[in-house]
């Protein structure tokens, strides 16, 4: 497949998980949303992994993908705290651009070349994370998810430029070995702050696949794979 699709689905994938996160993090402490759906994903990749019969890929991978989780854990507490803080558009918006942003920007660093097209949604995406941090609010917590969603874009950034720095095979084994490293901070994290009993049980399950297919159609997009070599 095109890795302008895979990257289609994970922007799709990431929108409703992110929708239902947000949610789910009004009923719940972001800490805590994070501490339960992040061990259903390491199972989700665990058991598709090996359903797959995915070649388990060398260690380096692993700790790239180790790497990835611990960044992405605070770019996700972020990232739900502002959601919860409001106005989720304004929130997921710069985000959103700040995440794209931040792999292009290294790309270029790398030696990378940009099409006029490229230039054009770059330079987009930091005029709107721009204007975002410029816009006047109400004080308080009116600016507080504003903020804190641009922190959350340069954390998500980082994420991707970490996780597409695995480039063999057995994509699963990469999630899951970012799944596993954010999971043994947050889950005696939260544990310990704001306990594990969910208020919102259901829009916690809901909004874990989101996530975890965001990452997985992205990991796929980098690396230009297609669906048999997913399953070989």
């Amino acid at each position: 497949m095109n890795p302008a699709l895979w990257g289609l689905l994970s922007a799709g994938a990431y929108g409703v998980g992110d929708f239902l996160s947000g949610l789910a993090s009004r009923r719940d402490p972001a800490l805590r949303v994070v501490a339960l759906t992040h061990p259903l994903s390491v199972l989700a990749l665990a058991f598709l992994a090996v359903s797959l019969d995915q070649p388990v890929p060398p260690a380096s991978d692993l700790w790239w993908g180790a790497a990835a989780g611990v960044v992405g854990l605070g770019a996700v507490l972020a990232f739900y705290r502002a959601l919860a803080l409001g106005p989720m558009g304004t929130v997921s918006v710069g985000a959103g651009a700040l995440s794209a942003l931040v792999p292009v920007v290294f790309g270029l660093l790398a030696g990378e070349n940009l099409t006029a097209l490229g230039w054009a949604g770059a330079v987009a995406a930091l005029a709107g994370c721009a204007m975002l941090s410029l816009t006047p609010g109400r004080g308080g917590k009116g600016t507080q998810g504003p903020a804190l969603g641009l922190l959350a874009g340069l954390g998500f950034g980082l994420f991707f430029v970490l996780l597409g720095q695995a480039q063999a095979p057995g994509v699963l084994w990469t999630l899951m070995a970012a799944r596993v490293a954010s999971s043994l901070v947050v889950v005696p994290l939260a544990a310990w702050l704001v306990g594990l009993r969910p208020q919102a049980p259901g829009l916690m399950l809901a909004s874990a696949p989101g996530d975890t297919l965001g990452n997985l159609f992205y990991l796929l997009s980098a690396q230009g794979a297609d669906w048999p070599w997913l399953v070989c």
